[in-house]
């Protein structure tokens, strides 16, 4: 007979120990929603990382959202078939039409990277074969490593970065107020970097249509390679103009959260590449989706990050890295940095000898949670039981409060 499946969710808000500045927000603790699911016994973590800025969701509205978790039908899905079909259709299909699920991309993502972690675990797969991307075949051809970008957030000074933070392949730039500041801070860093390191400056849809392309032409001056959305989310009409009016490469990222914003996107000449991020794009499979379009339209692409994943995103974007090396550049994250103590183990790392990364290691998407997560758990629903309870009272009698009361 099988055993009770059950799902746990925990809101974690780690403290950072520095904090991370750029236009729209100024980060100085994590907020991710991580969820573990068990199915007879085998578990698969997951994670997203809602920014009301980006999606239009927060981690309460996720958290709400899940109340609708159809865990039994779920849970006979991975009893009735076949791991290897599984997952297969998953990476063909997503989980929305794999699972019958619906909902935000970040509560796609949450179920998403949980449900392919269990399969990778079940299966003894690693977290590279859990993404889709080039051939599964084609294992010989993948890198040891990657090199990753360094980003320059308003927190940080420009020498301090420069003498502490190489080296370096891909840098973007925070952009700040104060334009001349910004000039001067591009300039500073092309004489200090060699001509092949590209220098990107995210403007994190702080410009106005007037001003951006004053902006654009005097950082393309001071020698910067690429601009990341300079203009309010989803103007399409004023980038294909700013594009097409002052020259330098165009990446979007909060303008591009869908498959169809990124048609959109093509169809008005308005960017030259995209900023692929796992939680903003609703998990790995439609992640890898995007990377596909942007190839088929001549565009290119980076694996980016949300600031401040606190694990489980961390090594699914790596995955994803990893089944596509075309990628521009990668964004590995500084969990090393913001956070002494993470919520899982191993610890997700980033080479900083020389600035690259590693496949993620082990089955799945090879992390576990520890004894620091516990701290961070708010609700349970066991198999049987529709309802949610606090984390805090499990085993009390049950009860009809609403999961986002206790998240």
């Amino acid at each position: 007979m099988p055993e009770h499946s059950s799902a746990d969710l925990y809101r974690v808000r780690l403290p950072m120990t520095v904090a991370f500045d750029h236009p729209a927000r100024r980060r100085s603790a994590s907020d991710s929603l991580v969820l573990r699911l068990e199915v007879d016994g085998m578990r698969g973590i997951g994670e997203c990382a809602p920014r009301p800025y980006v999606t239009g969701e927060t981690t309460d509205s996720v958290s709400a959202e899940l109340q609708g978790l159809p865990l039994e039908d779920v849970a006979a899905t991975l009893r009735r078939t076949d791991p290897a079909d599984l997952l297969d259709r998953l990476l063909r299909e997503g989980v929305a039409d794999t699972f019958g699920l619906r909902g935000g991309n970040n509560l796609l993502c949450l179920l998403e990277t949980a449900l392919l972690d269990l399969l990778g675990k079940r299966l003894a797969l690693p977290g590279v074969d859990l993404v889709p991307g080039g051939p599964r075949d084609a294992v010989a051809e993948r890198p040891g490593s990657l090199p990753v970008s360094q980003v320059l957030d308003l927190s940080l000074d420009t020498d301090e970065f420069l003498a502490t933070r190489g080296p370096f392949h891909f840098v973007k730039i925070k952009a700040s107020r104060d334009m001349a500041q910004d000039v001067r801070t591009v300039a500073r860093l092309r004489a200090q970097l060699a001509d092949t390191v590209p220098i990107m400056v995210d403007a994190n849809m702080s410009w106005s249509g007037d001003e951006a392309p004053r902006h654009v032409r005097a950082l393309r001056d001071a020698g910067a390679t690429l601009v990341e959305e300079p203009l309010p989310k989803g103007a399409w009409e004023a980038l294909g103009r700013l594009r097409a009016d002052v020259g330098l490469p165009i990446m979007l990222d909060e303008s591009v959260c869908t498959l169809d914003d990124a048609r959109a996107a093509v169809a008005h000449g308005a960017c030259d590449a995209f900023n692929i991020r796992v939680a903003k794009n609703g998990g790995p499979v439609a992640a890898a989706r995007l990377a596909a379009f942007a190839r088929a339209q001549g565009l290119g692409f980076q694996i980016g990050v949300q600031v401040a994943e606190v694990g489980p995103l961390v090594n699914a974007g790596r995955a994803l890295a990893f089944r596509h090396c075309d990628a521009l550049t990668v964004e590995a994250g500084q969990s090393d940095r913001f956070f002494p103590e993470m919520i899982v183990s191993p610890r997700p790392a980033v080479c900083r000898v020389t600035n690259t990364i590693s496949p993620p290691a082990g089955h799945g998407f090879g992390l576990d949670l520890n004894d620091h997560a516990d701290r961070w758990a708010v609700a349970r629903r066991i198999e049987g039981d529709p309802l949610w309870h606090p984390a805090a009272d499990e085993g009390a009698a049950p009860r009809t409060e609403r999961i986002e009361e206790h998240a």
